[in-house]
């Protein structure tokens, strides 16, 4: 009869237990336990200790370890807005690719509020998170930067001037000007464009990518035909669209910073009896969950938010445990996808648009 590994008072297994039933030393055991030096051991050793464990019902204590260690193998993710779609697929690249370093993440959203970002950072801080993922922060932001001092801190899909973080961005450049050569390709010249809200990288240099590449391309906009939103949803999307009709200068496309703006972009137009895309094209940048299945569905530019989680966590945790003395900075690929939202331009519809146009005025 096989001896079983014997347990400690209370009866939940500890390393010695383990390290006894094995016939090894405890740090032995405790090496091949955690992933992080579990590759200086035989592989063959390591996975007879593994089954071990897992035979005896050991499980780790975290508080143990975080004395022994001083980490708490956890990562702060801040975001701006849970309820965004956008959102969700960053975190679940978050989550995992931390659990493949065995660590967990803590998520907080802050409803884009700075006071409740600053209580945010401040909890996190006090209970002991090894570093931060942000998502929500701002071009210039001197709070962030000072309740972060000392914690590794990597920003995802936004970055700030402000600090020398790490950063995991999309092509915002390259996205913009995918949207504006496929207008182009379908004879659009006079386009119009609104812009995220300025105090966040993704609607500055979305903003700025959109008036470099139209002077480029030959796009008629003289003054540049822009509307500013204040946030990156349906709402301003739909009152930056009447921005641009009131202003009675006539327009065939309509290049969105962000699908949530497109959405609410043709939604205002159809209030106004313009069609999308028969009168005016629209485009979107993100690509987020369903907006395949919106009529017209939407020509956007599609972004990893996936690899873009993968990527943050990965860099988080170099960052923690091997504390690099330059920051790392990714840009991730985006393409264009091309769906019924635009339409070539055809004979005759310029003055349509501005007949249309002269009607909302």
């Amino acid at each position: 009869m096989k001896a079983r590994a014997r347990k400690s008072r209370g009866g939940r297994p500890t390393l010695k237990d383990i390290a006894r039933k094995v016939g090894v030393h405890v740090s032995t055991v405790s090496r091949a336990l955690d992933v992080q030096t579990s590759a200086r051991l035989a592989p063959k050793l390591v996975e007879k200790i593994r089954r071990a464990a897992l035979r005896s019902g050991y499980k780790p204590n975290p508080a143990a370890r975080a004395l022994k260690t001083r980490k708490s193998r956890t990562i702060g993710v801040v975001i701006p807005d849970i309820a965004d779609p956008a959102f969700p697929p960053i975190i679940r690249g978050i989550e995992d690719g931390l659990a493949r370093n065995d660590y967990v993440a803590i998520v907080a959203s802050t409803d884009g509020n700075p006071w409740r970002q600053q209580r945010i950072l401040e909890a996190m801080r006090a209970r002991g998170v090894d570093g931060l993922i942000l998502a929500g922060v701002l071009r210039t932001d001197a709070m962030v930067s000072k309740l972060t001092a000392g914690i590794p801190v990597t920003t995802v899909i936004r970055q700030t001037d402000a600090s020398p973080f790490s950063t995991v961005l999309h092509d915002e450049d390259g996205g913009i000007r995918l949207a504006l050569a496929h207008l182009v390709s379908l004879g659009h010249r006079s386009i119009a464009t609104i812009a995220g809200p300025q105090s966040f990288s993704t609607g500055y240099n979305r903003h700025a990518a959109f008036n470099r590449h139209a002077e480029l391309l030959g796009v008629r906009s003289d003054p540049p035909l822009t509307a500013f939103a204040r946030a990156f949803n349906e709402a301003e999307g739909e009152r930056c669209a009447e921005e641009l009709l009131v202003t009675g200068r006539p327009f065939t496309a309509i290049i969105c910073a962000n699908d949530r703006l497109a959405i609410g972009a043709i939604a205002a137009l159809r209030r106004h009896s313009l069609r999308c895309p028969e009168d005016i094209s629209v485009t979107g940048f993100n690509d987020m969950p369903l907006v395949d299945r919106l009529s017209p569905a939407l020509t956007t530019v599609r972004v990893q938010h996936f690899q873009a989680g993968i990527e943050a966590a990965e860099i988080i945790v170099d960052m923690v445990e091997k504390n690099p003395v330059e920051p790392r900075h990714t840009i991730l690929p985006v393409e264009l996808v091309v769906r019924e939202s635009t339409r070539r331009l055809s004979h005759g519809r310029m003055q349509r648009a501005e007949n249309l146009s002269s009607r909302v005025e």
